[in-house]
């Protein structure tokens, strides 16, 4: 059930689920889409403008006096903090705040800072350390220290769990950008920061953990149907992904939804 609330310009371009729940002194002006179980705080503003469109997918929190405005869809579980100012896409689970509002983190199924791949906890892991996440583990490769120059090594169908028929690297990436935000359908991808560091969170649809990639003896396994984000990169980062399959559009899910949707098929 959809609430339609009226506005002087238009009658019908604001649509608020029954379950949404709007505080007091929200303002929510010309085309907007409210999704199921949204929480919207007191003094929200929420406005797309003549020509744009605001779209909030399920379970979207959005704290008290901050403001939305323009063309912006902020997807599912995603959590806009108090005073944030949104003026572009906010990723499914992210956290974002600030003016103008960047990631800061995503709601995770662990306490902030709890991944396996922390510093803190390596020197006491086996080589391959499974996850909270279906599915994924992470990896610490073989490293050899020399005065000469250090090393680290991996194996395909040893130490990297399947055979790479590709690599691709991602480097140059601005702190503020977020990239990966896919699952594959049948691809496996093992990665590596080789230089700098940076952060990826993976999602087997249930539950969530962030990974830190900070030196290039970790590697991170994300199988199939693994929602993957990579974000929080320093500015000399360099990514390294190996993949099970050649390139395909056709294999990528870029829609969260549609992603839900098979994960759920598949625990059934």
């Amino acid at each position: 059930m959809t609430r339609h609330v009226a506005t002087e310009a238009n009658p019908s371009t604001v649509e608020i689920s029954a379950t949404a729940q709007v505080g007091p002194g929200g303002v929510i002006l010309h085309h907007c889409r409210i999704g199921e179980n949204c929480q919207i705080g007191a003094g929200v503003i929420l406005d797309s403008g003549n020509e744009g469109r605001i779209v909030l997918d399920a379970d979207v929190c959005i704290q008290a006096g901050a403001i939305v405005y323009g063309s912006v869809t902020i997807g599912h579980g995603a959590l806009v903090r108090a005073g944030a100012v949104v003026n572009r896409d906010v990723p499914p689970h992210a956290v974002v705040a600030g003016s103008p509002a960047q990631i800061v983190g995503y709601t995770t199924s662990f306490p902030s800072g709890s991944g396996l791949a922390s510093t803190a906890q390596r020197s006491a892991t086996p080589d391959r350390i499974a996850s909270g996440v279906r599915g994924v583990t992470v990896h610490r490769l073989p490293k050899v220290l020399d005065l000469r120059g250090n090393l680290t090594v991996g194996e395909f169908g040893q130490s990297v769990p399947f055979e790479a028929k590709r690599y691709f690297m991602v480097f140059g990436v601005p702190n503020a950008e977020v990239r990966g935000e896919h699952a594959h359908r049948t691809c496996h991808q093992f990665l590596i920061c080789a230089h700098g560091r940076l952060s990826v969170v993976a999602d087997d649809g249930t539950n969530r953990e962030e990974f830190e990639l900070d030196e290039p003896s970790i590697g991170l396994h994300l199988p199939p149907l693994t929602w993957g984000v990579q974000y929080k990169y320093s500015s000399d980062a360099v990514l390294v992904v190996f993949a099970s399959e050649h390139y395909d559009a056709s294999e990528y899910i870029r829609d969260y939804a549609e992603f839900m949707e098979l994960t759920s098929r598949k625990s059934q």
